[in-house]
């Protein structure tokens, strides 16, 4: 006799089979379905029909240019399936809704004159959700809130222990959102969230070895991917490469007694250099463009030094590919190969011999989206589990 609740088991990881491929690849047929999984059509038809009734993917007419064959329905991602998505910073807010398509239908980013608090942040993300749920998002299933938060968040249940440049200790943030906004709430790091959106859908898709380092206002943390898998470490809080000590060749190029990769690769002192306050990323990048020589020799200064940082790094850690996002990305992408170069006069040869040194390609959406990762996440293991708003 067959066991019914192995079955189910069976089923329940299936449809976690399909909608994890819909997600990651974008909309597919059911034949190219059929064939990632092994699994019959009348399967396939079955498992799709399922999810379609849950609400987790739409069917579409098959692609009329198709000329060979059967036309085979393709499979999306339902859009209105959606993450609330959150990037507290020292200078601004950003709160966005991502789909389970990867879509962001909305996106505010809340310019400050003060330190967020975490009751606050909790505030104004439940008040934008109030007004979403009201307007732009009256149609969407929304399943929960990501957080992507620059400093030491606790893996085990999202406590943010150290955030300095906000001054948040021991934070309860996940509870906060969660009881505001009556949504489950995930929170993690940053730069950890970006590297695995980088790895997913970005710049390293297809690497399985990865260095990410993100540069924000708050400083510059990273992420790491070790055999395709995030590694967090034993409480989470791997890839605090802000806070390395590199070695800086030139004393002319010191800006901070004794400081840390962030006091001399900073955000703020390429504000400072242009002459602004605060500004967002594709903001900055325009100033540093059109400002003159001394921009332009701060922006090489920072580049000088973030090399010897990334040559560390992969003289310790070898990975296939090394991803700047934030303003690192804007001073990378000055001369990326020239960057490369840099790096490999300090790094064993046999280290950097296949590396390759990218700028972020999801750009100013690479937090949120590995923000709504980390949000999907119950429901891409089990979609027929997690309760939908």
């Amino acid at each position: 006799m067959s066991d019914p609740t192995a079955a189910e088991g069976v089923r329940q990881r299936n449809l976690a089979r399909l909608l994890r491929l819909v997600h990651l690849e974008g909309p597919l047929s059911r034949a190219r379905l059929t064939e990632s999984t092994g699994l019959n059509r009348s399967t396939i038809a079955d498992l799709v029909a399922e999810l379609v009734r849950e609400g987790l993917v739409v069917e579409r007419a098959p692609d009329p240019s198709r000329r060979v064959g059967r036309p085979s329905p393709v499979v999306a991602a339902d859009a209105r399936v959606m993450a609330i998505t959150a990037n507290p910073e020292v200078d601004a807010l950003t709160i966005a809704a991502v789909g389970l398509d990867r879509g962001i239908p909305v996106r505010e980013r809340i310019e400050l004159d003060h330190l967020l608090s975490p009751d606050e942040t909790a505030r104004l993300i439940a008040e934008r959700v109030e007004a979403w749920r009201a307007g732009e998002l009256a149609d969407a299933h929304i399943v929960g809130v990501g957080l992507a938060v620059p400093g030491l968040v606790r893996a085990a249940d999202g406590l943010v222990r150290n955030a300095p440049h906000l001054r948040w200790t021991d934070a309860p943030l996940r509870d906060l959102v969660a009881d505001a906004t009556g949504l489950p709430t995930v929170v993690g790091n940053d730069a950890a969230l970006g590297a695995i959106a980088e790895h997913l859908f970005g710049a390293a898709a297809g690497f399985d070895d990865v260095v990410y380092l993100n540069g924000g206002a708050s400083g510059i943390g990273g992420g790491l991917i070790v055999h395709g898998m995030p590694l967090l470490g034993a409480g989470g809080y791997t890839g605090e490469f802000g806070q390395n000590r590199p070695g800086i060749a030139s004393a002319a190029d010191r800006r901070a007694d004794d400081g840390v990769l962030e006091d001399e690769v900073s955000r703020a002192r390429l504000l400072a250099a242009v002459g602004l306050h605060a500004a967002d990323e594709p903001s900055l990048a325009a100033a540093l463009t059109a400002a003159g020589a001394g921009a332009a020799e701060e922006v090489a200064r920072q580049r000088r030094i973030l090399s010897t940082a990334l040559a560390n790094a992969v003289n310790a850690l070898n990975p296939a590919v090394v991803v700047l996002g934030g303003f690192l990305a804007t001073i990378a992408a000055v001369d990326v190969p020239g960057l490369g170069a840099l790096v490999r006069e300090q790094t064993m040869s046999a280290n950097a011999e296949d590396l390759s040194i990218r700028v972020a390609s999801l750009a100013e959406d690479r937090l949120l989206i590995g923000a709504a990762e980390a949000a999907f996440g119950d429901l891409l293991r089990d979609p027929g589990g997690v309760a939908r708003d």
